[in-house]
C-alpha cells in the first residue's frame, strides 16, 4: 500500500490538514445538497393550501419526480467523475442545484414546480458520488466509516438549516422567498467551494497499478454484479431509507396535523429534535463501526441491523402517542437509529473495488437507494394517506406513516445477509 506524503508541487500528495479542510468543505456541500432538498419538506403544507395539491401530489413532488431523474443523471455523472476532475464536477452541480432551488420560488402552479423539482434533481445526481470517491483518496480505508460519516452528517445539518429557515423565513416572508434565501447562497458557496478545495490524488492508499487502472462502466457493473454482500446490502440501504424518507418528507405535516403545530415550531422542534438525531445517529454509525469493525468487518452491517431492530418498535410510540412531548422523544430516538446506515455502508462498498470505480459503485448504491427510499417512499405515504383518509379521517397520515415504517422492517434482515458473504466477497476483489 502506497503511503501518503505531504502536499508538495512534485508530488501532488495533500496533508492531512488539507485532506480535513475538503472533508469539511464535502460536508458543506452535503448540507447544501439537503437545505435545498429538505426545504420543501418544512413548506408542503403552505404550498399544499396555495395550490391546493393533494398528499400523493406532494409524495410525487417531494420523492418519486425527483429521484427518477437524479437516478437517470447519477450514473453518467458517476462513470464521468471516476475519470476527471471531481472537484469541478462538484462545483457544477451545486451551482445548478442551487440556482433550480431558487427558480422554484417563481414557481405559478404545480408543473413549474415539478419542472423545478426535475432541474433539482439533475443538479444534485453531481453531489455525492464524487465527494465519495475524494473522501476514499483523502483518508485511508482503515478511518473510511468515520470520514463517511462525518460527511454524511452533512444531511442533517442540511435538514436543520432547511427547517429553521424554511419554517421562520416562510411565517414571515411567504414561502417563494424561503426557497430563495437557501438557493442564492449556495450558488456563491460553490465558487467559494471551485477555488479553495484540493483535488485530491486518485488512488492515494492503493497500489500503483489499482490507481492506474481506468475501467468501463460495463466492467464495473460486472464486477458488483458478483457481489451478494453489495446487493443485499444496497436492498437493505432502500429499504431504510423507504421509511427514513417517507416518514422523514410527511413528518412536519404529521406534527402539524396531529398536533398543532405551526409552520415555525415544527421548524424548530425537526432541527433540533430530527436533524440532531440524525447527527448523533450519522456520527456514531461510522465512528462505532470502524472500532468494532477492527475485528470483523461484518460489524459494518451487523451495527445498522441493530440499529434498524430498535427502530421499528420506537416508531410506533411515536406516532401512535397522543402526549406531544413523548412524540419528541420518540422522534429523536427514532431518527438516530434510522442514520447509522449510511457510513458503514458506504466505506464496505469502496473496500470492494479499486479506486477507479468508486464514483460509479457510489451511484449504482445511491440508485437503488433513491428509488426505493425517496422514490418511493414519500409516494407510498402520500397515496396511502389519501387512500386512509376514508377509514381514518385525520389520522390518516398517521397509519400511513406507521405502514411504511413496517414495510421497511425486511432491511434487518437483509443487512444480516450482506454481512454473511462480506468475508467472500472481499477475498475477490481484484488486484488489478
Amino acid at each position: 500500500m502506497k503511503q501518503a506524503s505531504p502536499a508538495t508541487p512534485e508530488t501532488g500528495e495533500i496533508s492531512g490538514r488539507v485532506a480535513g479542510y475538503g472533508l469539511f468543505m464535502l460536508t458543506l456541500v452535503y448540507a447544501f445538497n439537503f437545505v435545498d432538498r429538505q426545504i420543501l419538506v418544512i413548506l408542503q403544507e403552505p404550498i399544499k393550501n396555495d395550490m391546493g395539491l393533494s398528499d400523493a401530489q406532494l409524495g410525487l413532488l417531494s420523492g418519486f419526480s425527483f429521484a427518477v431523474v437524479y437516478i437517470l443523471a447519477g450514473l453518467p455523472i458517476a462513470y464521468w467523475a471516476d475519470r476527471t476532475n471531481r472537484r469541478n464536477i462538484i462545483a457544477a452541480a451545486l451551482t445548478i442545484w442551487s440556482g433550480m432551488t431558487a427558480v422554484s420560488g417563481l414557481a405559478q402552479n404545480y408543473t413549474h414546480y415539478l419542472l423545478a423539482r426535475i432541474g433539482v434533481g439533475i443538479g444534485e445526481a453531481g453531489g455525492s458520488p464524487p465527494a465519495h470517491s475524494m473522501i476514499s483518496d483523502f483518508y485511508p480505508p482503515q478511518r473510511r466509516a468515520t470520514a463517511m460519516a462525518i460527511y454524511s452528517t452533512g444531511v442533517h445539518v442540511g435538514v436543520l438549516m432547511g427547517f429553521i429557515i424554511g419554517g421562520f423565513v416562510s411565517q414571515i416572508y411567504g414561502w417563494r422567498v424561503a426557497f430563495m434565501s437557501v438557493g442564492i447562497p449556495g450558488v456563491l458557496f460553490a465558487l467559494v467551494f471551485f477555488l479553495t478545495v484540493k483535488e485530491p490524488t486518485r488512488g492515494r492508499w492503493e497500489s500503483s497499478a489499482e490507481a492506474a487502472y481506468k475501467p468501463s462502466m460495463r466492467e464495473t457493473i460486472q464486477l458488483l454484479s458478483g457481489y451478494r454482500s453489495f446487493w443485499y446490502l444496497a436492498a437493505a440501504t432502500g429499504l431504510t431509507a423507504f421509511a427514513g424518507y417517507g416518514n422523514g418528507n410527511f413528518a412536519p405535516s404529521f406534527l402539524i396535523r396531529n398536533h398543532g403545530f405551526t409552520v415555525a415550531e415544527v421548524g424548530v422542534v425537526l432541527a433540533v429534535f430530527g436533524g440532531g438525531g440524525g447527527l448523533v445517529g450519522t456520527f456514531l454509525g461510522g465512528f462505532i463501526s470502524d472500532r468494532l469493525a477492527v475485528g470483523d468487518k461484518r460489524w459494518y452491517l451487523w451495527l445498522p441491523a441493530v440499529a434498524g431492530s430498535l427502530a421499528v418498535p420506537l416508531g410506533f410510540p411515536y406516532l401512535l402517542l397522543d402526549n406531544t412531548t413523548a412524540v419528541i422523544a420518540f422522534l429523536f430516538l427514532v431518527t438516530i437509529c434510522l442514520n447509522t446506515y449510511l457510513g458503514p455502508c458506504l466505506a464496505v462498498s469502496h473496500s470492494l473495488v479499486p479506486p477507479a470505480m468508486r464514483a460509479l459503485t457510489s451511484a449504482v448504491l445511491f440508485l437503488v437507494l433513491n428509488l426505493i427510499g425517496l422514490g418511493l417512499g414519500p409516494l407510498t405515504v402520500g397515496l396511502l394517506s389519501d387512500f386512509y383518509t376514508g377509514y381514518f379521517g385525520d389520522d390518516s397520515l398517521r397509519y400511513a406513516m406507521l405502514t411504511v415504517g413496517v414495510l421497511s422492517a425486511p432491511a434487518i434482515v437483509l443487512f444480516i445477509l450482506a454481512a454473511r458473504h462480506l468475508p467472500a466477497d472481499l477475498a475477490k476483489r481484484p488486484a488489478t
